[in-house]
């Protein structure tokens, strides 16, 4: 996720990566195995589903297993660390759970026949922390219970919100790929990849600084403030999107890179044109948007406080995606504003026959610029 609230984000440190051979060792075996399962069929024909899914003409269902616990999946030690150094750690994680999943539970997952190396990109975030008490049943689990301590209460708390600043460590970056060149050039292929899918849900940021119950009642009491607050985070979004553009940092979606609240993003209808290889736009890729706390919020608030909003962002992009956890039965006439929609998420406490008679063909036939249906568990 680009954004956390619940972290100060950290500028990226440009420093010579030192291995030691033993290091080198494991990561250089892990990525033998990754190397070995890019070459099975499997992933180039799941990746050809994929895209008929996403162009609307699904041939079967597809499987994607993703929100694992893996806090609670290292039976037998096969996500057992054994690097010390803190980059060779972080990698390590990330190709241990690569294989892990391969080897256990693939449903249609799909292994690329190269390895990133993200760009070493910073961005100052939106200038508030989440100050939050927290409840813990397992000090393993990443996911905890927060009680959120309020920091927006008045219309001139809004001016907490900042504009993100955006900057690219090029040295960083030179050193990780440096590093990952030297430790897979027999192997496998190392890519430089910048910013790809954005999760952009104001909703999910304001109630941690707003409170919940506290923002609900606003919808009513102070409508105003509200928009105001809501604007306002368009806003940084959008300056942290210009900067992204203007540094050349935005990489391609449309293929093994989760989109939206689920499943990849393979689509013949990306990279829209006009396309450049060698600088990416917005048009080329896959927005999103939801308002998971508006479950309960009737569809003119629905509209009133978030989609209005959010089709400034929308419309930046070649396709998109909305919805996640909130249920949608009642509000699929509002999505139909949404400019190139062409997925939704719903949550599963919807009525799913109503629901899918209120997206009716209109979003069904391959040639509407509209939604794939899809159900999702999280965000």
């Amino acid at each position: 996720m680009l954004h956390d609230p619940s972290y100060q984000p950290v500028y990226p440190t440009a420093e010579e990566i030192r291995l030691q051979e033993d290091e080198k060792t494991v990561l250089r075996r892990l990525a033998e195995k990754i190397a070995a399962y890019a070459q099975d069929p499997a992933n180039a024909e799941r990746a050809k589903l994929w895209q008929k899914l996403n162009d609307l003409e699904s041939e079967r269902p597809m499987v994607w297993i993703n929100e694992i616990p893996w806090h609670e999946m290292n039976y037998d030690n096969e996500l057992t660390l054994q690097t010390k150094h803190p980059w060779a750690r972080q990698h390590e994680t990330e190709l241990r759970r690569l294989v892990y999943q391969w080897e256990h539970m693939q449903g249609d997952m799909i292994i690329n026949d190269y390895i990133t190396c993200p760009l070493a990109i910073y961005s100052s975030d939106f200038g508030i922390l989440e100050d939050v008490d927290i409840a813990r049943t397992d000090a393993d689990n990443e996911i905890y219970s927060r009680h959120f301590k309020i920091q927006i209460s008045e219309p001139e708390d809004i001016e907490k919100i900042k504009m993100p600043k955006v900057e690219h460590n090029l040295h960083a970056t030179e050193y990780s790929f440096a590093a990952m060149q030297d430790l897979y050039k027999d192997i496998i292929e190392v890519r430089k990849e910048g910013q790809t899918h954005i999760w952009f849900t104001p909703w999910d940021y304001l109630i941690r600084w707003w409170g919940v119950q506290e923002a609900m009642m606003d919808l009513v009491l102070r409508p105003d403030m509200v928009n105001t607050a809501v604007s306002r985070m368009v806003d940084a979004w959008m300056a942290e999107l210009d900067q992204f553009v203007d540094q050349n940092l935005l990489s391609l979606d449309c293929g093994n890179t989760r989109i939206g609240s689920g499943g990849y993003g393979y689509t013949s209808a990306l990279p829209a044109e006009p396309y450049d290889p060698a600088y990416v736009k917005p048009h080329n890729m896959w927005g999103c948007s939801n308002a998971q706390i508006f479950s309960s919020v009737s569809p003119e608030m629905h509209w009133e406080f978030a989609i209005r909003h959010d089709l400034r962002w929308l419309e930046r992009w070649g396709l998109t995606y909305y919805g996640c956890c909130e249920p949608l039965g009642d509000k699929i006439h509002l999505l139909d504003r949404i400019p190139n929609l062409r997925k939704i998420s719903v949550s599963p406490w919807n009525n799913s026959r109503t629901v899918t008679e209120n997206i009716s063909d209109q979003y069904l036939e391959p040639e509407a610029e509209s939604a794939v249906l899809a159900t999702t568990y999280g965000p």
